[in-house]
């Protein structure tokens, strides 16, 4: 089932936008004068054909590459990131495909991963000691706030499953994205309850105030969660639509250029 349009996600500044944003490499155009709107409480599927230029676009968004012209704005406010830690320090956090999870650590560091908290006293300040029951008492908070069921913060992630690995890295997105989370193919390679689960969680960080950005090429999955649907080709956001009432059929002949937005029954634009 569709989710039922938020008012939230219509009213008032973007949280993030990208405004004509270039990406070249050599004589290969990446992103060609793209435009890009997230709005509060909303999850905004991102979706385009293999090539369409889509990734660059993600990772102009998280700092992971710096755009040749065009402007990013957070909340109307001009940004420039020159590396994803500037995106970070700007509440962004982008989860990709490889997790970027260390296997042999336990969930708990895995959460902390870069941002470790050290003992206050002077014996811990001193030999840069890990306060290790805080992280574990905090992560096991954040897991429990996103109902994931995994109890035990000592556990190795190469013990867990899949689609619980997936779960850690967008647990740890939750944690310290404070204003954006993106999500590039957050259920690929899962299987239907490991993707339903990935799917709660992208609801309970949408309803807890953040928006998601999810970037799919499952689009049953964009369907059933997406508030709106950015479609990206050669380069550019061609044009925004809502799910309900579309087919899906109709946003795949969208993708590929099969049809164009004025042959939709309702051309919307950017919404």
């Amino acid at each position: 089932m569709n989710p039922a349009p938020r008012d939230q996600a219509d009213a008032g500044q973007p949280v993030l936008e990208a405004r004509n944003i270039v990406k070249r490499y050599g004589h290969v155009t990446a992103i060609d004068g793209a435009d890009f709107d997230l709005r509060a409480g909303e999850v905004l599927a991102v979706v385009g054909d293999n090539g369409a230029g889509k990734s660059s676009l993600i990772k102009a968004l998280s700092g992971a590459i710096v755009p040749d012209s065009g402007q990013l704005l957070m909340e109307g406010v001009p940004v420039h990131f020159r590396s994803p830690l500037d995106a970070r320090r700007n509440g962004i956090e982008p989860v990709y495909q490889d997790l970027a999870v260390a296997p042999a650590l336990d969930i708990a560091s895995n959460l902390y991963l870069g941002r470790e908290i050290r003992r206050t006293s002077l014996w811990g300040r001193l030999f840069r000691r890990l306060d290790q029951p805080r992280m574990r008492a905090q992560s096991a908070q954040h897991m429990s706030d996103l109902k994931i069921g995994i109890r035990s913060m000592t556990q190795p992630v190469e013990t867990l499953s899949g689609g619980q690995r997936q779960a850690v890295a967008v647990a740890r997105a939750a944690a310290f994205g404070t204003r954006v989370v993106i999500l590039d193919e957050p259920t690929a390679a899962l299987g239907v309850r490991e993707s339903g689960m990935v799917l709660d969680m992208i609801r309970e960080i949408r309803d807890r105030g953040i928006p998601v950005v999810l970037i799919s090429h499952n689009m049953p999955h964009v369907f059933e969660i997406a508030d709106r649907i950015h479609i990206h080709r050669l380069g550019r956001r061609l044009t925004v639509v809502r799910p309900q009432g579309r087919a899906m059929s109709e946003v795949v002949a969208l993708m590929t250029g099969a049809i164009s937005p004025e042959q939709t029954a309702e051309h919307t634009g950017a919404e």
